[in-house]
């Protein structure tokens, strides 16, 4: 990979596992949904607690600019139905088994310590539109997600 995704890159597709064992791929929202896809390290720490509760508070907001919510971790789809269920999180949350989406993306983590928390918005021609990284400010990257998503035609 050459590195991070930027604006105006068009996104990868992938095909994932969500926390209700369904198979969830970007391609399915082509043409028809604008995405949010933000990249956590971990189910139940603290951080990605904070970030998944921000982005289920407001996602009837992003329902209502067009657009679909999805969050991408390493853990196994077993961990983020009980992840999901903590947070209330009604959209999917894939399991990234290896992290080869996350290394698609350019979603790296700091120092290579952690893995990165990285928040894409797409278009619904799969362009990438916004991008927003910040391991130390989970909570900043819903309101960052909606902006972005406000600029756009929903």
């Amino acid at each position: 990979m050459a590195g991070p995704l930027k604006i105006g890159d068009k996104a990868p597709d992938f095909t994932l596992e969500s926390q209700d064992g369904r198979m969830v791929s970007l391609h399915d929202y082509a043409g028809s949904k604008n995405v949010v896809i933000y990249f956590y390290p971990k189910d139940f720490t603290i951080g990605c607690t904070a970030e998944t509760k921000g982005f289920s508070d407001k996602y009837e907001d992003v329902l209502g600019l067009g657009a679909e919510v999805i969050g991408i971790s390493s853990d196994s789809a077993e961990s983020h139905g009980g992840f999901a269920e903590k947070c209330g999180a009604k959209f999917p949350l894939l399991a990234d088994r290896g992290g080869k989406v996350r290394e698609l993306y350019g979603a790296k983590g700091t120092f290579g310590l952690a893995p990165g928390r990285v928040t894409f918005v797409i278009d619904k021609g799969g362009i990438v539109r916004h991008v927003f990284s910040s391991q130390l400010r989970p909570t900043q990257h819903v309101p960052e997600a909606v902006e972005a998503l406000k600029a756009l035609p929903a």
